[in-house]
């Protein structure tokens, strides 16, 4: 049989089926729009779109059967951003994932309608995404990326492994709320530990470079890099200047470390990205975005890498050691 005579057979026998079993048919596949400020070779994105995939597939979901995802890695540029917003919007899909503060913005600006599951936005009350974490109101919802109480918990470790610190710079956005957030915690704790705080904003990296220098003129000083959309723009930037100017410092995020940076103290960012995936099964089966709270996370986990501690003339006690979950040497 000729491939054309095939295909018309086809259509004829889907025309032939009953009206309710082909809306069947059609109903079965739904669509999620995916919106990630990276590029597609970022690897740490990759990992926790792995783990959405595999929440989803958990619970019944497979890509290609029942389920149509449109991606678009937009990258960090504001316009790109944008424009990957608007096209997943003009999509229709059924809910939207989205990852971070940047990318939840732009969306809200261009639909008012479409469920939007979150992920890793610090505080999405504070960036007008949501009314509250218990009643969200709108058409979002999702999962913060910590409370900010997790600021204490960085002092105390940068404080555990570095003992003679006096001093800590601590690396924000202040344009952004999450920003303000994570250095009133960090400033509340530090009499408690007897050490200084110092506000570095992030803006470009001629900036970032000069404002870290100048602190590190300064003996027994330490770094805390803070979340934010610019935390990940200028990572490598921040590594690196931390390790060559002996700073010891402390990340929200294990990529810090395995791309050379001494401890991160936070979420499980993989594990994330699969608890929301619960979200959007239950948003697809037919929940509304303002009944389901907002999240916090509930594992969190310490990385330590021992070259970077030995490079800054670190002894990490072992009873330090005991307590991480990942060590990297």
């Amino acid at each position: 049989m000729r491939r054309r005579e095939f295909i018309s057979l086809l259509g004829g026998a889907t025309a032939l089926l009953p009206l309710g079993a082909r809306a069947q048919k059609q109903e079965r596949m739904r669509r999620i729009g995916v919106l990630i400020p990276t590029t597609t070779d970022d690897p740490q994105q990759r990992r926790r779109i792995a783990g959405l995939l595999q929440g989803l597939q958990q619970l019944g979901w497979m890509v290609g059967r029942d389920l149509l995802i449109e991606y678009r890695w937009s990258g960090s540029v504001p316009d790109d951003v944008r424009r990957s917003a608007a096209e997943l919007v003009a999509l229709s899909p059924d809910v939207i994932f989205a990852s971070g503060n940047s990318t939840v913005a732009p969306l809200l600006q261009v639909t008012h309608t479409i469920p939007i599951v979150f992920v890793t936005v610090p505080d999405p009350v504070g960036a007008g995404f949501v009314d509250s974490l218990a009643q969200p109101g709108g058409n979002a919802t999702g999962f913060i990326l910590f409370e900010y109480s997790i600021g204490a918990k960085w002092l105390e470790l940068l404080k555990q492994i570095a003992p003679g610190l006096a001093r800590v710079a601590v690396v924000r956005d202040a344009a952004i709320a999450a920003g303000t957030g994570q250095f009133g915690a960090i400033q509340a704790a530090a009499p408690s530990l007897q050490l200084e705080v110092k506000p570095i904003n992030l803006r470009d990296a001629n900036e970032i470079e000069r404002d870290i220098t100048a602190f590190a003129r300064s003996s027994n000083g330490g770094l805390i890099l803070t979340a934010s959309g610019f935390a990940v723009v200028h990572r490598d930037l921040i590594v690196k200047l931390a390790a060559h100017l002996k700073l010891p410092a402390i990340y929200y995020e294990r990529y810090y470390v395995t791309a050379g940076g001494l401890m991160s103290y936070g979420p499980d960012l993989v594990d994330q990205f699969r608890r929301a995936a619960s979200y959007v099964d239950r948003i697809l089966k037919g929940e509304k975005p303002n009944d389901l709270p907002v999240q916090a996370p509930t594992k969190y986990e310490l990385v330590v890498n021992l070259k970077a501690g030995k490079a800054l003339g670190l002894t990490v006690p072992a009873s330090f050691l005991a307590t991480a979950d990942e060590v990297v040497e």
